[in-house]
């Protein structure tokens, strides 16, 4: 054997088992952990679906209200420029963004909370918090958390009461799973799906609701 041989079975890495080193007791650990990880998803995903669950526990709270019908109504029989003028009703506006985000037009449903955001409701800023942070969409979530927080309007806002109601509601389901505040019907799916394929040009936002849409869900209420 030349010198170089006997370097090289020297160098030879050992392949057969280590005494003390137990190879299955080693899989079944890196099996645990495997499934450790897998069965503790990331906090930011925690947080998200939390929010979205919430999310959609209040927008069926709102749209159970008993003046829910009345808001959208009065909001259908708006003029197409009341929100560039002012006089928007606020109220049928947040009713409407969360029938669309229950009915999953989610893009539209963001659109309807703005305008009424816009003009210092807090719930639907409130809504929109709960929103982005499903998206995972924090930076946003925090820019709408501080218009619910800030005095936007007045230190005594009009629905202050209404925002306190909702995280109330919320807080009872999340701890029991439970609410009886009623989903969509496939009526107001229908009617929602109706207005979503009527849109005109290149917008995807769903247009107003109309005096159909406000009928129906003054049907809804009323059950």
């Amino acid at each position: 054997m030349t010198a170089i041989d006997e370097l090289l079975a020297d160098a030879r890495i050992p392949t057969g088992p280590r005494d003390g080193f137990d190879v299955g007791a080693a899989l079944r650990r890196l099996a645990t952990d495997a499934a450790d990880i897998a069965a503790k998803p990331h906090p930011d995903t925690v947080r998200a679906t939390q929010a979205g669950q919430r999310l959609s526990v209040v927008c069926r709270w709102i749209l159970n209200r008993p003046d829910a019908a009345d808001h959208v109504d009065r909001l259908a029989q708006e003029p197409e420029t009341s929100a560039d003028d002012g006089h928007l009703d606020v109220d049928g506006a947040l009713v409407f963004a969360c029938l669309l985000y229950l009915t999953d037009h989610r893009e539209s449903a963001q659109f309807w909370w703005q305008l009424a955001a816009g003009a210092g409701h807090r719930a639907a800023a409130y809504c929109l918090h709960l929103h982005h942070l499903a998206l995972g969409e924090t930076r946003e979530a925090r820019h709408w958390l501080h218009e619910v927080t800030a005095d936007v309007l007045d230190s005594e806002a009009p629905d202050s009461a209404f925002l306190s109601t909702l995280e109330a509601v919320a807080s009872y389901v999340r701890r029991t799973g439970s609410s009886l505040a009623s989903a969509p019907t496939g009526g107001l799916e229908m009617e929602i799906d109706r207005l979503a394929t009527a849109k005109t040009g290149p917008c995807i936002i769903v247009q107003r609701p109309d005096r159909r849409l406000a009928d129906r869900l003054h049907d809804f209420t009323r059950r």
